[in-house]
């Protein structure tokens, strides 16, 4: 069975370290919180001003005031801090942030990042993700493998508008993981029950091994 959107956020939290500052995208991204290793002490950060986001918050102790970059009501921990949007992008330009887990509509095999539109819908914005993509030091996206009509998600070159070229580190997808490498894609491990062949098939990016 490919993994869902819980254990992709799990595989995707094994790759955090300790004393990192993380930012978090929106959709399956956000879940990596509630699957932080214990002994791991992570600092996430918020685009839209908060430093130390804790976890999602239980059923009837929302507050619609602390919300996260997608507008997800979210909790503080005792060391949170809060500031400006100005500083909270100064933070990520400035390379203070170690690691963004994004999610993406296309990614290619050379770690070009498509997450931001669809040519003819409405939009509101590209956001933070053009800044994140170019200012952290390692990305990760998370995502399926292939869209609703089963089409591939993982490609030789990006068809839709570019986020940031060249800026993706691993691919996290409900079928397995792939390292971007020189020269195309390294399968580094496959989700459980799908088989190396069902990956392949489902990739048109070139994989290397």
């Amino acid at each position: 069975m490919p993994w869902d959107r819980n254990q992709m956020a799990a595989r995707a939290a094994k790759e955090l370290k300790d004393g990192m500052y993380v930012n978090l995208g929106i959709g399956i991204p956000t879940l990596v919180s509630n699957y932080i290793p214990e002994g791991i002490t992570v600092t996430l950060q918020s685009e839209n001003g908060m430093l130390g986001m804790g976890p999602f918050p239980f059923e009837g102790d929302e507050d619609p005031d602390l919300i996260n970059a997608g507008k997800q009501t979210i909790t503080e921990l005792p060391h949170s801090a809060y500031f400006d949007s100005a500083t909270s992008f100064a933070m990520i330009r400035g390379g203070k942030i170690a690691m963004a887990i994004l999610g993406a509509m296309e990614v290619s095999q050379d770690g070009d990042l498509a997450n931001w539109m669809i040519p003819g819908k409405l939009v509101k914005g590209m956001g933070g993700a053009m800044d994140l993509v170019a200012g952290v030091g390692r990305v990760i996206v998370v995502m399926d493998h292939t869209n609703k009509a089963g089409d591939s998600k993982v490609l030789p070159a990006c068809t839709l508008p570019l986020t940031g070229k060249a800026v993706v580190d691993l691919i996290i997808s409900n079928l397995g993981v792939l390292e971007v490498v020189d020269g195309g894609l390294r399968l580094i491990e496959l989700a459980d029950g799908v088989t190396d062949a069902e990956l392949r098939a489902a990739t048109l990016a070139k994989i290397v091994n």
